[in-house]
């Protein structure tokens, strides 16, 4: 396997005057050649302080990060990567085509025409000499995967790229995403807009509070989805039999709705329906979508964390919060 992205034990801590305070603690990502990678958590959850030490604007503290193979803020790897911001900046006086030509100067390119076709590539050839201050946000969104391109870089770094855009914009992007996985390129996306990723993404990562707390393939981190069982004529005394910590039973009106593991066989619950002379209304198979997915992890960590935090207060008997719980450092 071989990974564009790679880091071990990373961790990165910043000393505050409530001590010492790690936004990034002990993360181990494996990132693979050629796929399009989610990297998801709540605000506050260290995504961007991590980014940042891949693009090598900021050092961890301990442990240590690969990019391409070489350790991150390595010269050579800069020429290979690039790096859309979530709100990026530009001088909205120049037009596409300026904004192109500004950057490619950067990187020693005088190539013109090369400017032209990534402009044309982005859906922007008709607009490329309107200035800056008449482009939408998604225009905006996509001269910067334009500039992006710049390079021909072999990995992606995009911090939400589909964030606030209207419906046509959002498909667009995320269509120009997908192409850059067929040209063998490495995305890494930050993003919030969980539909996306579980639309576009091979494997997610999600981490909270700094640490990782799910890494893998999507198919295998959303299998085991939910059965949805509606049925009319059925009494509470027999739906009450089917409730369990797994399994939810409501009403809806005169219909009972039944929702349980799809890893467990509902043919005993519908023959009891069908014995007690109700009525199978519907039988609905529910994936699980990534958005249950981060709900459960985060939320059960959050408990996880809590309950160690109240039982070190209780074994010290010391009622303060932690640095943690004082003070909000990182992103």
């Amino acid at each position: 396997m071989s990974l564009a992205i790679e880091t071990n034990q990373l961790t990165k801590t910043y000393k505050t005057r409530a001590g010492q305070v790690s936004v990034v603690k002990n993360l181990d990502l494996q990132v693979e050649r050629g796929e399009i990678f989610g990297f998801l958590g709540p605000n506050g959850a260290g995504k961007t302080t991590t980014i940042k030490i891949l693009l090598g604007i900021i050092y961890g503290t301990s442990g240590w990060a690969k990019v391409l193979g070489e350790e991150a803020g390595d010269i050579n790897v800069h020429k290979k990567i690039s790096y859309l911001p979530e709100k990026p900046y530009y001088y909205e006086h120049m037009t596409g085509m300026e904004i192109m030509q500004f950057y490619a100067s950067l990187f020693g390119i005088k190539d013109k025409a090369q400017c032209e076709r990534l402009l044309q590539r982005v859906n922007l050839g008709m607009d490329m000499n309107r200035p800056i201050s008449q482009y939408s946000k998604g225009m905006q969104q996509r001269v910067g995967l334009a500039q992006s391109l710049l390079n021909d870089p072999e990995l992606l770094f995009l911090d939400e790229p589909t964030g606030g855009l209207d419906p046509i914009a959002h498909i667009e992007i995320r269509d120009l995403i997908l192409k850059f996985r067929e040209e063998g390129r490495t995305v890494f996306i930050s993003s919030h807009e969980l539909s996306d990723v579980e639309r576009i993404c091979d494997r997610v990562a999600i981490i909270n509070k700094g640490e990782l707390v799910h890494q893998g393939r999507l198919e295998d981190l959303l299998a085991g989805g939910r059965i949805e069982i509606t049925a009319s004529g059925v009494t509470q005394a027999l739906a009450d039999k089917f409730r369990s910590d797994d399994v939810l039973v409501s009403f809806k009106g005169d219909r009972l709705i039944v929702d349980m593991p799809d890893s467990d066989s509902p043919n005993e619950m519908l023959d009891s329906i069908r014995s007690e002379k109700g009525s199978v209304v519907s039988v609905i198979p529910r994936r699980k979508r990534l958005e249950d997915l981060f709900l459960e992890s985060v939320r059960s960590d959050n408990q996880a964390k809590g309950r160690v935090l109240n039982k070190m207060s209780d074994d010290h008997n010391d009622p303060k919060p932690s640095a943690e719980e004082e003070t909000e450092v990182g992103s």
